[in-house]
């Protein structure tokens, strides 16, 4: 009996096929499935994810992989704790990020929650892309993937809603978004109404430059998305380094996740 052969049209990690036959994905999605895959196999062979979960040829994981890639990441990316001269010089060298504004510049991808749709899937396809929007220091891609992915019209605008008061968003978007210091793209989904979205702060207006006694936690939290940045790509060219790559490059320079 002769042995099944494998499509070398189809792009696989490990020999684990990141799409249909015959689908043509543009690179970044292609990558971008790829390290998922990536840590979904390692999830599973360090035994946080069962053996029988298979990894869907749409692209995306299962909850249960969702779930398991998180925590295999909260246990292998080590982030170091930044001291407190470490944080004022940050503090003082992006003071304008730390103020409290009464307007904001933002741009969203929305991921609409509509009648029949698949929650578990909706919410993994939301939190990949969180994942490779906050890895992508450059802010290049935020644009495409709007247009690729967001199912609100301002997609076909790079997901641009241009500056926004609170009284113009739901409560609920503007609970998450105004009244902080955060500038950049948020490290968590918004929920709305509407759904759930990655949100891009691009600026913030109105407000004056916040001491650092009052900001210092968020200047924390933004030096630690920063060296958590940093360790996601070393992790992952770890791991490519390390996998049988086929149809796909990981360590090319325009990967948005191994930059």
């Amino acid at each position: 009996m002769s042995m099944p052969t494998m499509d070398a049209a189809v792009a696989r990690v490990n020999g684990q096929a990141l799409h249909r036959a015959g689908e043509a994905l543009a690179a970044p999605v292609l990558r971008q499935r790829a390290c998922t895959e990536l840590l979904r196999q390692t999830a599973q062979a360090g035994g946080l994810l069962a053996a029988d979960d298979v990894a869907g040829e749409d692209g995306v994981p299962s909850q249960a992989a969702s779930d398991a890639i998180e925590a295999l990441l909260a246990r292998e990316l080590r982030v170091p704790e930044p001291d407190d001269e470490a944080c004022r010089r940050h503090h003082a060298a992006h003071a304008a990020r730390f103020c409290r504004g009464e307007r904001v510049q933002l741009r969203h991808v929305l991921f609409a929650v509509t009648p029949g749709v698949d929650l578990a899937a909706l919410r993994s396809r939301a939190e990949q892309a969180l994942l490779e929007l906050r890895c992508d220091d450059g802010g290049t891609l935020f644009a495409e993937r709007a247009a690729a992915l967001s199912n609100c019209p301002s997609g076909a605008q790079g997901g641009a809603l241009g500056w926004l008061l609170a009284r113009d968003c739901a409560p609920e978007f503007a609970r998450e978004v105004f009244g902080r210091s955060e500038v950049g793209v948020l490290p968590r989904l918004v929920h709305s109404r509407f759904g759930l979205h990655v949100v891009e702060v691009l600026a913030r207006e109105g407000g004056q430059p916040l001491p650092f006694e009052e900001v210092h936690q968020a200047v924390r939290t933004a030096l630690q998305q920063r060296s958590w940045t940093v360790a996601l790509r070393q992790y992952l060219q770890r791991l490519a380094a390390q996998a049988s790559l086929q149809g796909v490059d990981l360590q090319g320079r325009d990967s948005p996740l191994l930059q």
